[in-house]
């Protein structure tokens, strides 16, 4: 798998633009070809996922182009939001020359508020003058929609003859069991739009639904892929691909959690079933006490254990092996073997933990099946941001 600058706009047949004004941005991104989505799971749905959601299936799964804006999310807001999600669809499809049901739309923001009409036409205009597939116009897109987030998430790689590529934005209000995140992703390869679908959910299933910040879940988290069809793609290469893309941009977001200091990645080995083993992944990343001692350097690994317990996993505790090590380079620190206590590495567990980057392995000894799970520590400043929101 080979890194190449440029974002989104590194794929052919890709422009993009954006513009941020205080808290509120638009972003554009140009690229037709056949589509899929993936949708937040919380019944309480922004109204342009659902506009977005009913132009894939009237447009039979084309998109050419998507409109997201920051700053309003345009939730809970009834059939005005629906209208107004419409209206975005419709000031990108004028201006690229298609019908409003190939354009998707996105927003992300305070829920309850009404879109500003006026403020929104203002930024659409700017940004539809700057549409271009440079090399700083995909990172321009992504600025547009950072809410909380304090870095650029991007990447674009080349594999087996194509490239996918793509941006997020997402650092709260995460724990998407898509199902507040946004991600647009975008290849070159000739892939129907049925087949896409199916790539994308498993490629989504293996990272954003495995990815924990606060254990809450959007109203607005929405996964776009596009197709813009000019090479052809080996199918399981483009998995491959589109999968490691995914999981990249995951760890992303969980890098830069509101008030995070640390990168967090826990595997499970070992378990019974596969979705044993993604339950104790996604409930020791998801536990609030497991969080606070990792931002305090605490191997207060009881609480690993205990996460794993009630996770709903089948656990046997004679047979789980715990470790923790810096994820690179790192010394593996096992705190227990077998089901046996691991006395005198409390030390360099503690050592370990002030690592930028910490690896969680947990093997319950119970079978073959394996998973990982993505996130972050739970900080001071978590509460400082959320605190002060709307304020």
């Amino acid at each position: 798998m080979k890194r190449i600058d440029g974002g989104i706009c590194a794929v052919d047949g890709v422009r993009a633009s954006g513009v941020k004004r205080g808290k509120y941005g638009v972003a554009l991104i140009a690229a037709s070809g056949n589509a899929a989505g993936v949708f937040t799971t919380n019944k309480i749905r922004a109204a342009p996922l659902d506009v977005t959601s009913d132009n894939l299936a009237g447009s039979n799964g084309r998109l050419a182009g998507v409109i997201a804006n920051s700053g309003c999310a345009n939730a809970y807001t009834g059939s005005r939001g629906v209208e107004d999600a419409r209206w975005m669809a419709a000031l990108l499809a004028g201006h690229l020359g298609v019908g409003a049901d190939e354009i998707g739309v996105a927003s992300t923001g305070v829920i309850g508020r009404y879109l500003d009409r006026d403020l929104m036409n203002e930024l659409f205009g700017e940004a539809k003058a700057r549409l271009r597939s440079d090399l700083v116009a995909s990172s321009e897109a992504e600025r547009a929609i950072m809410t909380t987030d304090t870095v650029v998430k991007e990447i674009a790689v080349e594999h087996a003859g194509f490239r996918v590529a793509g941006i997020t934005k997402g650092a709260g209000m995460i724990e998407p069991k898509m199902a507040t995140m946004l991600s647009f992703i975008y290849t070159d390869a000739r892939i129907s739009s049925e087949v896409l679908r199916e790539c994308l959910l498993e490629a989504v299933d293996e990272s954003f639904n495995m990815l924990v910040v606060d254990g809450d879940t959007s109203t607005n988290d929405m996964v776009l892929v596009t197709a813009t069809g000019k090479v052809d793609a080996d199918i399981a290469s483009f998995k491959e691909a589109l999968s490691y893309v995914c999981v990249e941009l995951a760890k992303m977001m969980a890098k830069d959690g509101e008030g995070a200091t640390k990168l967090v990645e826990t595997r499970v080995l070992g378990a019974r079933s596969r979705n044993d083993a993604r339950l104790a992944a996604k409930a020791i990343m998801g536990s609030s006490l497991v969080k606070t001692a990792i931002f305090g350097n605490d191997p207060n690994w009881g609480r690993i254990v205990a996460a794993a317990g009630r996770s709903g996993a089948e656990i046997d505790p004679d047979k789980i092996t715990l470790s923790i090590s810096a994820a690179r380079p790192g010394e593996e620190i096992f705190l227990v073997k077998d089901g046996e206590i691991v006395a005198g590495v409390l030390e360099k567990a503690e050592e370990a933990m002030k690592s930028g980057e910490l690896l969680i392995t947990l093997d319950l000894g119970l079978g073959d099946a394996s998973a990982r799970s993505f996130g972050c520590d739970l900080s001071y400043d978590y509460v400082k941001i959320n605190a002060d929101y709307t304020t």
